[in-house]
């Protein structure tokens, strides 16, 4: 589980109340309250209203449901409840009418990694914003604040996506129940208005609104705006909410309190544990004055010892609710005073039964609609929407429709609403739109050196201004600083609306400039050693491209493209190894110029599910050129020539739970006449035929396999999506003549590594050995 989840519950749990005004202060902290007396089952006419009120405390609140199993078991009734943040989850779903029997098994059974990653899954993408990953590292997105043009962060580190969908999911069967007194169990949750610091107390509206408004750690999710008010987590003021229960008339209290206790002092040596010790210290004490409030004599505390599990472990789901049941279980004694008889139980169970709402009949959408947007046009992709009118609703449609709309990057929230209409369903999409949006930054770096004096450095920048129109024009560029100079721009427009999944017809016009310092080393005899052969010359090549291409995605699949491309190539030698003093170096010293016409199609099918480090998914990529390439020097004004260039990468990644195996396959071919200088293709360098020099073997035909096993290291990593440890085992070469090419030529390579996918870019420190080459030390940072 990533490194924001676990800051998710740790906050969640580590926030508690700034006190609400009317709870007393004392300082005799109760640790434990029990009833004073014990008794057998009351009869249900003359028992108490019992409130319960439940804690937040991240993954460590999944132990309410082993409370709650407890308190089934006993035969407890509960007539109200109250709850914040994960308390108010797990509150508000019980109070809707599932059970603990239907909540643990939910919970069990949920994808915890998946529920709270702050990006749709990649698999799931459009191909314009899977190409991107391959470009800047996803994870850093800064934009500009909409009113006034200065930068922005996100709002979260986290997405409340996947929360958002669970919990509308979860609450669709009380969908008609706008007043919480009227569900199943009377039932309030807390948040905090994070303008005026207040609490506020959600008792009637949309139940999966309230929920999630009442979990929004400032920081770590996007905190929620209802009724024109920014709200956070509720555990910012009342985490222990035992006056919010009593106010709901309350006679007897069971709180249960699973919060986060104080870190030790050797977690404080970083920013990160400073910050949440500073939190969980004031929740400690808010939380305190609410077990202030208990009075022994009624009330029952209920504190599981949870030991070492931390506010992140939702991975340990089922411990954490069998350490709740059986801490409760402990004091079924206690509880027992509160018990019904079995007849008063069956009664108040049916009842329960009876007030929870028949779950969505399967009823036709009559309408479809958006609300939310500003900017961007989302009724763009209603064509390709599962929800359509005419078809029945369907949960799971809706949910992925959802999820469609926010793929596109342009939505902190992407939820849905039902309306009950006379003739059948209303489906609205409630959007909200990144108040960052729609121009969109990233940060990349490019870093290698092989500790031997060769190295490059490339800070790169990104910039995508999202809906330049109606039918959602895009314009992208990509600048690159440093031993690279780069400078690529592209106007993508859409040419219609999407009607189905291969409807988007779109055309793209773009730019590129870019300027490379090459090396061209003597070519290796087939069988020769390629350590001691020398540099034959350095050379700056210049490049600039123009593009127009038409082309279709295929949903979430990929896309192709055909289009006309013109690229002028300017080669100035720099260095001509074995010259020596000659006065006439012929064309060797020569400015080459090379101007290409010609027309351009390719296809990309891309399903893995990381660009750097993928645990599974394949990628395929071809590409084709063919066209007329008119080559010059000072000396010389060559004739037109045609060439054709053909290119294909295949890539095939599976994973069995921490191993990682993944094979990849590179092909180039150039038909063309050759130049002086540096040839087409080359290879060289880390995971690009390890053990030889970055552009040491190069012509017009390269053919590269390379077959990776990576370990995951750990599961929680920090600050980055993991840490690995691998090998690779590569085989490939480099050719100048077609009818050369022969597999009794490749040359073998391999490393061994670790690495990091942080939120720069990959990370790999390793060491390469080739049989033919040489062994070497490598530090990258970017993709190899």
């Amino acid at each position: 589980m990533c490194f924001w989840v676990s800051c998710v519950a740790m906050l969640v749990a580590a926030t508690a109340p700034l006190s609400s005004p009317a709870m007393p202060v004392s300082s005799n902290v109760a640790t434990e309250v029990a009833l004073a007396t014990a008794g057998g089952p009351l009869p249900a006419a003359r028992r108490p209203r019992i409130g319960l009120v439940l804690s937040g405390g991240g993954a460590r609140g999944l132990a309410h449901v082993g409370v709650l199993k407890v308190l089934e078991r006993e035969r407890i009734p509960v007539d109200v409840i109250a709850g914040t943040s994960m308390g108010a989850i797990i509150g508000g779903l019980y109070a809707s009418g599932m059970s603990a029997a239907d909540l643990e098994r939910e919970l069990l059974g949920l994808d915890w990694d998946a529920l709270f990653a702050s990006r749709i899954r990649r698999e799931s993408l459009s191909q314009r914003r899977k190409e991107e990953d391959f470009e800047i590292a996803p994870a850093v997105e800064v934009g500009l604040r909409r009113e006034t043009g200065e930068p922005m962060l996100p709002l979260g580190s986290v997405s409340s996506r996947g929360l958002e969908l669970l919990l509308r999911r979860y609450t669709l069967p009380v969908r008609r129940t706008p007043d919480f007194d009227a569900l199943p169990i009377p039932f309030r949750a807390v948040a905090t208005n994070m303008e005026t610091g207040q609490a506020v107390v959600f008792r009637d509206g949309d139940l999966a609104q309230a929920l999630r408004a009442s979990m929004s750690v400032p920081g770590v999710f996007p905190p929620s705006e209802v009724n024109g008010h920014i709200l956070g987590d509720g555990g910012l003021v009342d985490n222990l909410p035992v006056d919010v229960a009593r106010a709901m008339g309350a006679d007897v209290v069971i709180a249960v309190n699973i919060g986060t206790p104080l870190a030790a002092r050797d977690t404080l040596g970083t920013v990160v544990g400073l910050t949440a010790q500073m939190i969980n210290i004031l929740t400690e004490q808010n939380v305190q004055r609410s077990l202030a409030s208990l009075r022994p004599e009624h009330d029952l505390l209920i504190a599981p010892d949870l030991g070492r599990l931390s506010s992140g472990d939702f991975g340990r789901a089922g411990e954490l609710i069998g350490l709740g049941e059986r801490h409760a279980a402990s004091l079924s004694r206690a509880l027992q005073r509160l018990a019904l008889d079995e007849p008063a139980w069956a009664t108040h169970t049916a009842r329960l039964a009876a007030a929870r709402r028949d779950p969505m009949p399967p009823r036709s959408i009559t309408s479809l609609r958006f609300e939310g947007s500003e900017i961007s046009q989302p009724e763009h992709f209603a064509g390709i929407l599962i929800s359509q009118p005419g078809r029945p609703f369907e949960i799971g449609a809706a949910e992925r429709d959802s999820r469609a709309l926010a793929s596109t990057g342009d939505y902190l929230h992407a939820d849905y609403r039902v309306e009950d209409l006379p003739a059948g369903t209303g489906l609205v999409f409630a959007l909200r739109e990144k108040p960052w949006g729609p121009h969109y930054f990233g940060l990349g770096l490019d870093l290698q050196s092989d500790f031997a004096g060769r190295g490059e450095f490339n800070i790169k920048l990104a910039h995508n201004r999202h809906w330049l129109n109606d039918s959602g024009g895009e314009w992208r560029n990509r600048l690159q600083i440093g031993s690279v100079p780069r400078w690529f721009s592209e106007w993508y427009q859409p040419l219609g609306p999407q009607r189905s999944l291969r409807s988007d017809w779109f055309f793209a016009l773009s730019g590129d400039l870019e300027r490379r310092r090459m090396t061209a080393y003597a070519r290796p005899e087939p069988g020769e050693s390629a350590r001691d052969l020398p540099m034959t010359g350095r050379y700056v090549r210049g490049k600039a491209a123009l593009a127009a291409e038409f082309g279709q995605p295929w949903g979430r699949w990929g896309a192709w493209r055909i289009g006309a491309v013109y690229e002028a190539l300017r080669v100035d030698p720099e260095i001509i190894a074995g010259l020596g003093g000659s006065e006439d170096p012929g064309d060797a010293l020569l400015t080459m110029h090379s101007r290409e016409r010609g027309l351009r199609a390719g296809l990309v099918v891309d399903q893995l599910d990381h660009a750097s480090f993928p645990r599974r998914g394949w990628r395929l990529r071809l590409q084709g050129l063919v066209g007329q390439r008119r080559v010059e020097t000072e000396r010389a004004a060559g004739s037109a020539q045609g060439f054709h260039r053909i290119e294909a990468d295949a890539h095939l990644v599976t994973s069995q739970d921490r191993h990682t195996l993944d094979a990849s396959l590179r092909l180039r071919q150039a038909f063309q006449q050759s130049t002086q200088g540096p040839a087409q293709y080359s290879l060289g360098g880390f995971h690009n035929l390890s053990g030889y020099k970055t552009d040491q073997l190069s012509g017009n035909q390269v053919l590269l396999g390379r077959l990776m096993y990576t370990l995951r290291l750990n599961q929680q990593p920090v600050l980055t999506r993991g840490f690995f440890a691998g090998a690779t085992l590569e085989a490939g070469n480099a050719w100048d003549d077609p009818g050369r090419v022969h597999g009794s030529d490749l040359r073998w390579g391999g490393s061994l590594f670790l690495g990091a996918d942080t939120g720069v870019g990959p990370l790999y420190f390793g060491i390469t050995w080739a049989p033919l080459g040489s062994a070497g030390l490598y530090l990258l940072l970017g993709r190899p």
